[in-house]
């Protein structure tokens, strides 16, 4: 299983988007810096919206979608 997830980085208030199939490892590893480029130094991390998915390529797929929205569309997704 995949899942295509979407993080609020508090010090910001940005949003972040990606993929994984190990969420609970991936959460970790953005709390510890240790994820993404983008989310280091942007903590504290929240959980907005996990999406689950078949493979590998609709998590991909999903993920680009997500990522050309808006900002307000990414939040109306997690409603």
């Amino acid at each position: 299983m995949w899942v295509v997830y979407l993080l609020l980085c508090e010090s910001d208030n940005s949003i972040y988007c990606g993929i994984t199939n190990n969420f609970e490892k991936r959460l970790l590893a953005h709390r510890s810096n240790k994820g993404a480029k983008y989310t280091k130094g942007r903590g504290p991390i929240s959980v907005l919206k996990i999406i689950e998915v078949e493979n590998k390529s609709q998590a991909l797929k999903l993920e680009y979608k997500i990522k050309r929205l808006s900002k307000n569309d990414k939040l109306k997704l997690c409603i």
